[in-house]
């Protein structure tokens, strides 16, 4: 009598076998190609839930899949234990952070075990224990030492609840915090910036990555890269030093038609240029401003605002005299900060215009204009008028001119700009990298010795947020000596942005044991970059774009000999239930643990790829789980159960032959492309089929044992725990994780195909050459769709249609 399946004690007893055998350890002297493939690693606040499963079986499934097929993979799992969403459960718990994190760390570490994955935990990474951060500080130093990181005061994103500063990518939506969802206000703050603009052009460059095209697209406009020509305005104003003010505008051809000027709020000559007269208006309205978030400021069809500062620029073109005024819709971290005003050609400043009844002039109108009032903004091309010797000209050849006229006279020049700003990475947080960086009132700002590294975290300090650094108030932190004169000195107290820890992870990962430096250059070498990287989208602004820019930065220091860290990329969907996002926020996850241990990791592996296409997400449900564990359990009985062969029958071999290598074929082109979900129901067919075979018994014993092996090796990477076991149980050698990936042959594997006559009312109008194994829908829907056959049944319609397998169809028109 055949044994019961008991998923939970076979997982327990192949996962022993395998740490026990080590197979799954990772070598780089190895002859095979290497395949690095990678999972985003977790953040450490508080239990897995089937989100993180999602992300992680279907990825482990492919990464064996590759082993399989011969490469020598490194698919390795850590821990991302910095930043914000710890500390914060730390302190709603009442607990320090450092405890809460590794308590996390090894409960996450358990769940993700039972998974069965192939994790080389000797490569394990977390990115909160010193001999980690020493070198995220190492690395601070070196673009330090590079001018890729400077100290600077700036107005920043200010999270009023998490009571820190957030990075422009860290604000969302309309202006709210990603982490807490509170709306974030303004902030002046001294802070160290990375030179991420630096790089701006290159990080434009996608031809050397296959990545999904909505995430190169929402990294372009990031970026936001535009071409125009900055031109300078003439000033002349007592008090001020400046004789200029400049603009970026990506329309130098509307020149002419500037009525007005406009000025950020926090533009620094707005207090200079103000006359007393309009002194306390403007005061006012630039306190108002600065409590407006960004997206309020720049939200379409919002009202405009402004105030004039009773003071003028000179447009040396024309030779006027412009209003200076200032508005919520110029913004200081965008150009520089000054906007020229042309509202017949542009739509906001056309409602500002019509606000304040400033003039509107057009200068570009479209041919066969008659001199009429505008009724909005002409945007397009068109014949430039009302611009002295340019009129006349198409406003592509003004353009061009006026860029010339501006780079003779030394008032201009084209150029580009860019959306972009540079990357803020100080956090007045305590759970974080301390930033190594000392205050000397002697010899200013100065770098920590490397020697000295790393810069701990003080156990002890107050970690709650005040809105300053929790560890500006742990005087045994603060006090230090300077590296360079020996003098009494400060620390820095601002922490490192968790997305730095983030940036360089996955070069660690190829020699977590290294304590000389932050890697092994030889293994280094050997592993990267990334082959596959797999993870949401949601991080295509923020760790998937600083990856990037890191390691250009690497490499322009010497430190890397590689442009891009992950070569592919592939984003997975969204798992939701009770039809929300699966979050804890929402408080909605699903805990894997209650049905791995009832159902077992294999079921649960399962159900995640079969619920929909990987990319696109999927809901969780309770009874597709049990349908999943059914088949499973009915795997099971068809191939422990045995074989009797009763009459071969060579017709039925033949097929049975046709379909190994069908699904051979099928597997394999499936997951090359992550389609787990029409992988598993090729398996299901086959297991059917198989079923099918095993009732009448009409093929030989060792064509029964050609294709239960193959079956097994075909669901090895899926569910890695019952193929082991059933690979055993067959009397095959350990382990079948250690076996060839099974090749199909093309000529078996093609289907065999018929042609299919078409009939429209008895008369032969079509031929269609077709698989023999295709179904009637099928059939009718490939012969109503013939061009021939439209064209009798387009106006006639059909009364019926008539199938005959594998031979005819016949359609019958009213």
């Amino acid at each position: 009598m055949a044994l019961k399946y008991n998923p939970r004690e076979i997982e327990r007893k192949w996962q022993k076998r395998w740490a026990d055998d080590h197979i799954y350890d990772v070598r780089e002297d190895d002859n095979r190609p290497k395949f690095y493939a990678l999972t985003m690693f977790p953040y450490t606040s508080g239990d897995l839930h089937i989100g993180h499963w999602y992300a992680m079986a279907p990825s482990d499934v492919h990464a064996r899949f590759k082993r399989m097929q011969g490469y020598n993979v490194l698919h390795p799992m850590g821990f991302d234990a910095f930043g914000l969403p710890a500390e914060n459960a730390a302190i709603s718990h009442g607990i320090h952070p450092y405890d809460w994190t590794m308590g996390n760390v090894e409960n996450m570490r358990r769940q993700l075990k039972s998974i069965g994955a192939i994790y080389d935990w000797n490569h394990e990474v977390i990115s909160c224990l010193p001999e980690y951060y020493k070198w995220t500080q190492w690395l601070f130093l070196k673009l330090y030492h590079a001018g890729l990181a400077y100290h600077g005061k700036a107005p920043v994103n200010w999270c009023p609840k998490c009571q820190t500063v957030l990075a422009n990518e860290q604000v969302v939506g309309e202006g709210f915090c990603e982490r807490c969802g509170a709306v974030v206000t303004k902030k002046d703050l001294e802070q160290w910036f990375f030179r991420i603009t630096k790089y701006a052009e290159e990080l434009l460059d996608f031809s050397h990555i296959d990545w999904p095209e909505r995430i190169k697209t929402m990294q372009r406009n990031w970026i936001g890269k535009s071409e125009g020509a900055e031109i300078s305005f003439g000033l002349e104003h007592e008090g001020i030093q400046e004789k200029e003010i400049k603009v970026f505008t990506t329309r130098p051809d509307t020149i002419f038609g500037v009525t007005f000027f406009l000025l950020a709020p926090e533009h620094p000559l707005v207090s200079q240029l103000t006359t007393p007269e309009h002194k306390v208006e403007v005061e006012e309205y630039v306190a108002w401003c600065r409590r407006q978030a960004e997206y309020e400021r720049t939200a379409l069809g919002r009202e405009k605002t402004g105030v004039f500062l009773g003071s003028y620029v000179v447009n040396r073109l024309s030779g006027e005299r412009v209003p200076i005024w200032i508005t919520d819709y110029a913004l200081l971290t965008y150009g520089t900060g000054a906007v020229m005003g042309v509202p017949a050609h542009d739509e906001r400043d056309l409602e500002f215009a019509r606000k304040f009844n400033l003039p509107v002039r057009p200068v570009i109108v479209p041919s066969g204009w008659s001199g009429g009032e505008l009724t909005e903004a002409y945007t397009e091309p068109g014949i430039m008028v009302n611009s002295e010797e340019f009129t006349g000209l198409p406003s592509e050849q003004g353009y061009e001119a006026i860029c010339a006229l501006l780079e003779k006279k030394g008032w201009g020049k084209q150029t580009i700009t860019y959306r972009l700003r540079d990357w803020l990475i100080s956090r007045q947080r305590y759970w974080g990298a301390p930033i190594p960086m000392v205050y000397c009132d002697k010899c200013g700002i100065v770098p920590v010795s490397e020697e000295d590294l790393p810069v701990l975290l003080p156990p002890d300090a107050e970690f709650k947020p005040t809105g300053e650094s929790p560890l500006k108030y742990c005087q045994s932190f603060v006090d230090t000596t300077c590296p360079k004169c020996s003098g009494p000195a400060r620390r820095e107290t601002d922490t490192m942005d968790t997305f730095m820890c983030s940036n360089w992870y996955f070069l660690r990962y190829a020699s977590p044991k290294t304590n000389d430096a932050p890697f092994d250059a030889e293994k280094l070498r050997y592993w990267l970059p990334v082959d596959l990287y797999t993870g949401g989208a949601e991080h295509a602004v923020m760790h998937l774009f600083y990856a990037r820019f890191f390691i250009k930065a690497l490499r322009d220091i010497g430190l890397v000999d590689f442009d891009e860290p992950f070569i592919r990329l592939f984003n997975q969907g969204t798992m939701v239930y009770r039809g929300d996002k699966m979050s804890k926020s929402r408080g909605n996850v699903v805990a894997p643990d209650e049905y791995v241990a009832e159902l077992g990791a294999d079921a649960v592996r399962g159900y995640l790829m079969f619920i929909g296409p990987w990319g696109l997400g999927g809901e969780w449900s309770d009874s597709g789980i049990v349908g999943i564990s059914r088949w499973l359990n009915r795997t099971w009985s068809l191939v422990e159960a045995g074989y009797t062969s009763k009459s071969v029958k060579p017709k039925v071999e033949k097929e049975l032959r046709h379909i190994i290598h069908k699904t051979i074929k099928k597997v394999t082109e499936d997951l090359e492309k992550f389609r787990f979900n029409t992988m598993l129901a090729s398996l299901m067919e086959f297991s059917n089929y198989l079923s099918k075979i095993k009732d009448e018994g009409t093929v030989s014993v060792s064509l029964w044992q050609e294709a239960i092996t193959c079956f097994l090796l075909l669901l090895a990477p899926s569910v890695p725990h019952l193929a082991e076991e059933l690979w055993a149980k067959a009397g095959h050698s350990y382990s079948i994780h250690n076996q060839s990936w099974p090749k199909f042959d093309e000529v078996l594997a093609r289907e065999e195909e018929i042609t299919l006559v078409i009939q429209i009312n008895g008369k032969l109008r079509d031929r269609l050459v077709v698989p023999a194994s295709i179904t009637e829908s099928q059939a009718k829907e490939l012969a109503l769709g013939r061009e021939r056959v439209k064209a009798y049944t387009d106006d006639r319609g059909t009364s019926r249609i008539v199938y005959v397998p594998k031979r005819l169809v016949n359609i019958v028109t009213n």
